[in-house]
């Protein structure tokens, strides 16, 4: 399976959860990145992150029989990150995603906000 691919599969997780402001960052132009896509998403709650994390997981082993490498910040509820190596998927709530920003930090990528 594409890292593009998955990054389509992770979307679908994430909106079976009803996550909010869905964008996709292609990031396999610019030099040194960490990744190929990043998916990111806000949430409204901590219980709401989580149920989209887990959304991810299911929809990705469902198609793929691939579990994630690394799996971070269930336990503060506040910002998830599921790692698949090629495709990173983010959940925030939202005022941690203003805070972060990966936006604009990553902002040479092109972005694809999905409505």
């Amino acid at each position: 399976m594409t890292a593009e691919e998955l990054s389509k599969i992770i979307v679908k997780g994430m909106e079976e959860r009803k996550a909010s402001d869905i964008v996709v960052m292609d990031l396999r132009d610019i030099n040194n990145s960490v990744s190929d896509f990043f998916v990111i998403c806000s949430g409204s709650s901590d219980t709401q992150i989580e149920a989209i994390s887990d959304a991810i997981e299911e929809e990705v082993f469902k198609s793929n029989k691939e579990r994630p490498w690394r799996c971070e910040g269930k336990n503060n509820r506040q910002w998830i990150l599921v790692d698949y190596v090629n495709v990173v998927a983010h959940i925030f709530l939202k005022d941690k995603r203003e805070f972060y920003g990966l936006e604009e930090l990553w902002g040479d990528a092109k972005i694809t906000e999905i409505v």
